[in-house]
């Protein structure tokens, strides 16, 4: 109930918890902070995370100095990352770990050099950052699944119908958030899972051979997948396809990228969760900020024994996505509508 009512709250509210965290305060003191991000499956963090954070710091901190990294999916290459922003100053570390349980000892690395480190996107259960900033992962999971049963029980998908389940990395903590409230989205709602899969790194081409394999095995007693961000999603939407399957089954989704949005409005994935990461990096500039100062961050909430701030993104379908994503400038109708989903987009009322 605590998360059904969470995503009922506007979207707007999110943005004005933000403003209010924000109240800007430069820092005392030049310093280095490191922004070391997890993968590259995903083009978001190059493209609005670490911007996002970068334009952030300069305002808060105009002296301040930032090294961004993206380990591409090794742990190995992130542990080398995070030591070298130790060895050239880094005061603050924002860490979105490509392994949850193998940062908890670059955690305790940085605090013995007294140097503070900030949970980005994906906790560190096993030992506690000095902050954690992120969405509110298990409702992201919660509120995908509780939209797909919603939209399955309103096209006449009887009870005890299947879905897949195709939940994020195994070493990603964010993932497990994830999975457990698809788990709790779908327990008590009269369909059951088929199969369930743990996606190694998030990626898409292995969401799409474990879907392909699950379609040849189950075939028409698919009525939906709950997929937990949109490149898994994009990955069983080219199995369903690739396997001339004819109307795809709706595909749940999370992250709102270009290419998923798209997918939504041509009607090949039913949803997918906005949550722009800018206001996440945001967030994160001014907790480094806070930390760099000796200060200490105001958190709504913990999680992992983490003093924490989680926002509340909102659930995104055809039916609302001029209103989310267009309106509120997300994402233009430049950026997405463009090729062969022109027709999709006039259709749907986001271009003339």
């Amino acid at each position: 109930m605590r998360y059904r009512t969470m995503f009922k709250a506007s979207f707007r509210a999110s943005l004005l918890a933000l403003a209010g965290f924000s109240a800007l305060a430069h820092a005392k003191q030049a310093a280095t902070v490191a922004f070391l991000m997890p993968d590259q499956a995903s083009t978001r963090y190059e493209q609005h995370d670490f911007p996002g954070f970068k334009t952030a710091l300069a305002r808060e901190c105009p002296a301040c100095h930032v090294i961004y990294q993206n380990a591409n999916a090794s742990a190995a290459l992130q542990q080398q990352q995070f030591n070298a922003a130790i060895t050239q100053g880094a005061k603050v570390i924002v860490l979105d770990p490509v392994d949850s349980s193998a940062a908890a000892g670059l955690v305790e690395i940085a605090h013995a050099q007294g140097v503070k480190v900030v949970a980005y996107d994906r906790p560190i259960p096993a030992t506690p950052a000095d902050f954690y900033i992120s969405f509110d992962n298990e409702g992201i999971g919660y509120a995908i699944a509780s939209s797909l049963v919603a939209h399955l029980k309103a096209s006449g998908v009887p009870a005890g119908a299947g879905v897949l389940e195709i939940n994020g990395s195994p070493t990603d903590a964010a993932a497990g958030l994830i999975r457990d409230g698809i788990h709790r989205g779908l327990k008590d709602s009269g369909y059951k899972t088929l199969a369930e899969f743990d996606t190694p790194d998030w990626a898409p081409p292995k969401a799409q051979e474990w879907a392909a394999g699950q379609i040849t095995r189950f075939g028409d007693a698919i009525k939906g997948v709950v997929a937990a961000n949109d490149g898994t999603a994009g990955g069983a939407i080219a199995a369903f396809k690739a396997n001339g399957v004819q109307p795809i089954p709706p595909v749940t989704g999370n992250d709102a990228t270009i290419a998923a949005l798209q997918l939504i409005l041509a009607g090949d994935q039913y949803n997918t969760i906005s949550k722009p990461a800018e206001i996440v990096a945001a967030a994160a500039a001014k907790v480094a900020v806070q930390l760099i100062n000796g200060e200490t961050p105001k958190a709504t909430t913990s999680l992992y024994n983490t003093p924490a701030q989680l926002f509340v993104p909102a659930v995104i379908t055809r039916e609302n996505i001029n209103a989310e994503i267009f309106a509120k400038k997300i994402q233009t109708p430049a950026q997405v509508c463009r090729g062969e989903y022109l027709a999709a987009c006039k259709k749907a009322g986001v271009i003339n």
